[in-house]
């Protein structure tokens, strides 16, 4: 938002009630690639630091550079820059490095490209994700690439009828597990799970080999509907968590998005909302709950731009409407 306001921003208490306060490598990661995109002047800027200044000048884009070196979220850093992207001067192409690609607490790189990079394409905003390496806890080495065509004025988005359901697709990966049938059971267990009630899924099985120093598994499901609705789920291979639990984990999240027929699932609802904040117009979109990420957005949207959004009940979903 400072970025592309040009409003200079004061953040303080960064994670202030957390067990390791202040900005850790993945924030801080964001924050520096941030303020390449748009020649910032930045204080407070390193690891553990609760306070930090942030002075943007013009957004300029061409090639970004990034560099994690944790398992820190691949994903959460593109989230970070993704809106500055598109109102910079020329396309950027932003690779990330030695990250992660897929891991907790954090959408996985293919929720981002089959579910979320399909909703900016709506608004105008034209993002091509590709994954060099994947990369898990602890050790992460994962690598992704990000091209954008800034759009310069995004489109409103208004998605309020579910339509009937059309396909049921995933994308099943395991790296250096292949031996264990890890991406296959994943697979199975998420069919079997969304077979039993009334589904007919295509998911792709990935046995990667592009990262040999940390192994892992993930797994993406989306739905699309005969009205342009994608609403999509993920899960994450874990250690003692078995391959039929995060295939089953996966189908579950996906079916109960399913069942209650909203237009955003419950992870991109929040994900949306700054986009919705700098679009032309009124922006409206039914999700199955409003999280705390959610209401969070909506009020820094509010503190920066000023925007107001109401949010109603009815008939069991919530309706998000940006009003101003």
């Amino acid at each position: 938002m400072s970025a592309i306001t040009g409003q200079e921003l004061h953040i303080y208490n960064i994670r202030q009630n957390r067990p390791q306060p202040g900005l850790k490598p993945q924030h801080l990661e964001a924050v520096m690639t941030a303020a390449k995109l748009c020649n910032a002047q930045i204080k407070g800027a390193n690891v553990d630091s609760r306070e930090l200044w942030f002075k943007p000048r013009e957004i300029t884009g061409g090639n970004v550079e990034a560099e994690i070196g944790t398992a820190g979220s691949i994903p959460m850093l593109l989230m970070t820059v993704l809106p500055i992207c598109a109102f910079a001067k020329e396309p950027v192409r932003l690779h990330v490095s030695r990250g992660g690609t897929d891991v907790s607490h954090s959408p996985t790189v293919n929720y981002l490209r089959y579910v979320f990079c399909p909703m900016l394409r709506r608004m105008g905003l034209e993002v091509e994700l590709t994954v060099q390496k994947y990369g898990y806890y602890p050790k992460g080495g994962g690598e992704a690439t990000a091209a954008i065509a800034p759009c310069n004025s995004l489109r409103s988005l208004r998605l309020e009828e579910f339509g009937s359901l059309k396909t049921v697709k995933g994308i099943s990966v395991c790296t250096f597990l292949a031996e264990r049938r890890v991406a296959q059971r994943q697979a199975d267990a998420a069919t079997a799970y969304l077979t039993s009630r009334g589904h007919a899924p295509v998911i792709s099985v990935v046995n990667d080999v592009s990262n040999p120093m940390q192994k892992g598994s993930s797994m993406a499901l989306w739905a699309e509907t005969t009205a342009g609705i994608i609403v999509g789920a993920d899960a994450i291979g874990e250690l003692r968590k078995t391959s039929e639990a995060v295939g089953t984990e996966a189908a579950e999240k996906l079916h109960a998005e399913i069942l209650a027929r909203p237009t955003v699932d419950v992870h991109c609802a929040d994900m949306l909302i700054p986009y919705m904040t700098l679009a032309q117009g009124r922006s409206v979109f039914l999700t199955r709950t409003v999280s705390t990420h959610l209401e969070t957005n909506i009020w820094v949207a509010k503190e920066m731009l000023n925007t107001e959004f109401a949010i109603e009940k009815k008939d069991g979903l919530y309706r998000v409407e940006k009003t101003r």
